[in-house]
């Protein structure tokens, strides 16, 4: 199953508004009310995806918690990893190590560095079937994102952009207002757009000596997730591996795994999902890179993803993201 640290969900709640009730959505998550926070601790992603949405929704400021509580974020607050990004050498340095080392902070956020005509984007892809906090999270990183490259960089940190894949919650300028850049709604991606420039300037603190040993401390980290790697991400794989041949049975991926069907559907319920959820978050994921990294065609696409007809397929992609696969891949090509 995908997790998130338990460090999210304690920024969430730091910034809540006063007199919002919060005690019970932290018992809620099984963690202790007495402050402690354990960044290795994790949470289910869908469960801290609800506990957000539910914390928003009381908030009578619910439209700027994802934007306070990113802006509240402190590289020192990320452990090793966050020390690895402030003595990496520059800006560059930093999100290379994010896209290397961002698994260490919960397998539901994966980063990548992408370059474009315009500057580089830091893309963030979240796992999760678009839910309400899944849309906060999503605002949040992306808010922290940028102020913790404001906080370790020598340049004057500002994006040339940020890109978000749903629709704005409420007033967009709101938004703007708070980066200090053009925000792009519906857009095709998670993302800032950074200027050549700034991606080159040195860091306050780049130390290639030091950044070397958080590399090989975070090495180790990540080499000890892979030896345990979640259940979610084994069925995902598998999944993938057979779309083309129409969409799997709970019992063709539980015989591929080696364990019983009713297990199977068990230990993925205790991580907050259901096997119906993750064959379709497999399917968009999948979709997504084919239409965003090959030339396929769309019935191509439809087909790989298991999809018997392209309008079948159009449907599906319309409730994901809320627009054709076609107007996607375009507005991806354009960014």
């Amino acid at each position: 199953m995908s997790q998130i640290t338990s460090l999210y969900v304690h920024k969430v709640l730091s910034h809540a508004s006063a007199g919002v009730e919060t005690r019970d959505l932290l018992e809620g998550l099984g963690l202790a009310s007495d402050g402690t926070i354990d960044p290795k601790l994790m949470v289910s992603a869908n469960r801290f995806y609800d506990f957000f949405a539910t914390l928003a929704g009381r908030d009578p400021d619910g439209l700027t918690l994802p934007l306070r509580i990113g802006a509240s974020m402190k590289s020192d607050d990320y452990g090793a990893f966050g020390l690895a990004w402030k003595s990496a050498p520059d800006l560059r340095g930093s999100y290379v190590r994010s896209a290397r080392y961002g698994h260490v902070l919960g397998s539901a956020e994966t980063y990548t560095l992408q370059e474009s005509d315009d500057g580089w984007f830091f893309n963030l892809e979240k796992a999760g079937d678009g839910r309400l906090g899944m849309l906060l999270s999503n605002e949040a990183s992306m808010s922290a994102v940028e102020v913790i490259s404001r906080e370790v960089s020598t340049a004057r940190f500002m994006p040339l952009a940020v890109y978000f894949k749903h629709a704005a919650r409420g007033d967009s300028s709101v938004y703007e207002t708070h980066f200090g850049c053009p925000v792009h709604f519906e857009s095709g991606r998670d993302a800032l757009l950074v200027s050549e420039d700034i991606m080159s300037a040195p860091n306050k603190l780049g130390d290639e000596t030091i950044a070397s040993f958080f590399d090989r401390h975070l090495e180790q980290e990540l080499a000890t997730l892979t030896n345990h790697d979640g259940l979610e991400q084994r069925v995902r794989r598998a999944v993938a591996n057979v779309l083309s041949e129409g969409v799997p049975t709970l019992s063709l991926i539980a015989s591929e795994l080696g364990i019983g069907s009713r297990t199977l559907q068990r230990r993925l319920s205790e991580g907050g999902q259901s096997f119906q959820t993750v064959v379709d978050m497999t399917r968009k994921d999948l979709a997504l890179r084919l239409l965003r990294e090959t030339d396929y065609s769309l019935a191509e696409v439809a087909f790989l993803t298991g999809f018997a007809e392209q309008s079948g397929f159009t449907r599906a992609f319309r409730r994901w993201l809320g627009q054709t696969p076609r107007s996607y891949r375009i507005g991806t090509a354009k960014t």
